[in-house]
């Protein structure tokens, strides 16, 4: 009985694992290493998880049932992603135990992610600035880029809360940007429409996610790299749709 007991701590342990990092925006093939290591490090050397960008399904030998749980929401977190790494390298070392690693693992997954909205607007506003003069835009349209990019990803946040339709939050983003760009072209406060958004609608951009994609590709994970990379795809298109009906539109 505690032979069974110890199997389904470690099959729950592995899957929390595998659901925090998959969620944070981990590869395919990271999180695999990850749980299969957590696996081995309590004695199940013939564990066997399959990962999927919206599923994650676990099995230990021919004589348990594999465990599956479905993944709804994903965002990016770095820091929750190296948080689970040093908690599966505190478990192959010997450091931990299956219920003190648990209680680890539910405290990053339950963790608020770890910029605060002003702070994350803030930064895509700076961003979105820097970007401009990168592309080879004017100094003049600094203030321009700043204030669009930041209104870009506050409306984008605020749209993934209240609205499930995916997509829409970044077609309804970039949208919000062309329409500031030409507000401020038609108000004298900025002069070349195509730098001012572009620069700031590269928050919006999905570059972890392609980046991602490609290294699933490489790594063999045909089928998360595909779905990631049409996902990336999907995202860029709602993008260029956005910054395009504001110049049809509205021009």
């Amino acid at each position: 009985m505690e032979q069974k007991t110890s199997i389904y701590e470690t099959i729950e342990l592995c899957l929390l694992a595998g659901k925090v990092m998959l969620q944070s925006g981990a590869e395919t093939y990271r999180v695999e290493d990850t749980m299969v290591r957590i696996a081995t490090a309590f004695g199940l050397s013939e564990s066997h998880s399959y990962v999927t960008p919206t599923v994650i399904m676990f099995s230990t030998s021919g004589e348990q049932p594999a465990k599956l749980i479905r993944i709804e929401e994903r965002t990016t977190d770095l820091n929750k992603i190296a948080e689970v790494n040093a908690i599966s390298r505190q478990i192959a070392s010997g450091e931990l135990s299956a219920r003190d690693a648990k209680t680890l693992l539910l405290k990053a997954e339950s963790a608020p992610f770890g910029y605060k909205l002003p702070v994350q607007i803030l930064a895509a506003a700076l961003t979105s600035a820097c970007f401009l003069i990168m592309f080879g835009g004017t100094w003049p349209d600094f203030p321009a880029a700043f204030i669009a990019g930041g209104a870009g990803l506050a409306a984008s946040v605020w749209l993934h809360r209240i609205v499930q339709v995916k997509f829409f939050a970044e077609f309804s983003a970039a949208l919000l940007v062309g329409l500031l760009a030409l507000l401020f072209i038609w108000g004298g406060f900025g002069y070349e429409f195509d730098r001012i958004a572009v620069g700031s609608v590269m928050p919006l951009v999905p570059g972890l996610l392609i980046t991602n994609a490609i290294r699933d590709l490489m790594a063999g994970h045909l089928v998360s790299g595909i779905s990631k990379g049409a996902d990336a795809c999907l995202t860029a298109f709602a993008i260029g749709a956005g910054i395009a009906v504001a110049l049809i539109f509205f021009h």
